[in-house]
């Protein structure tokens, strides 16, 4: 999300070009504000519970639509800390490892996906963020083409790799 006015003084910020880009800055004598618009970092989980793997229906998605179990990273936390409490808050699952499987850019959101391979015993509470979740074996969990899909196709190839 673009501010149009500066966050430290107020004034309205206009487009200057930096190194070839268009920064939103702001123009104050003495204010040197730049909106980066870098991309947030997100933590993902393949939350690997009994066999199964869990896909999360956040409240507000459409009926369908199911995914990883996301979060983002908070101030003075580690990736891996950051996933084994979203998995704790969003499904109440005890963990003890997150096994890093790699980063992805998800430049429709502005985001980089950090994913981690998660496995979990316990039972499944959901969070009020989650509206549903579906428990997929292993063996027919498929990949999808965006966000967190790329991270599925990784892993579900490291594990045939291994095998």
């Amino acid at each position: 999300m673009q501010a149009n006015f500066c966050p430290q003084c107020g004034h309205p910020l206009q487009a200057i070009d930096i190194d070839g880009h268009p920064r939103p800055c702001c123009p104050a004598t003495g204010c040197h504000y730049v909106h980066w618009d870098n991309p947030v970092p997100v933590v993902a989980a393949i939350v690997e519970l009994e066999g199964t793997v869990i896909l999360a229906r956040n409240r507000g998605w459409p009926e369908h639509q199911y995914g990883l179990i996301t979060g983002f990273l908070e101030k003075n936390e580690t990736p891996d800390a950051a996933i084994l409490r979203e998995v704790r808050e969003e499904l109440s699952l005890d963990t003890t490892s997150a096994h890093f499987i790699g980063y992805y850019p998800f430049f429709k959101m502005n985001q980089l996906i950090l994913a981690f391979h998660v496995p979990a015993c316990g039972e499944v509470t959901l969070s009020e963020e989650l509206a549903a979740i579906k428990r997929i074996p292993v063996e027919r969990l498929k990949p999808w083409t965006i966000g967190t899909g790329p991270a599925v196709r990784d892993w579900l190839a490291s594990r045939h790799a291994a095998s």
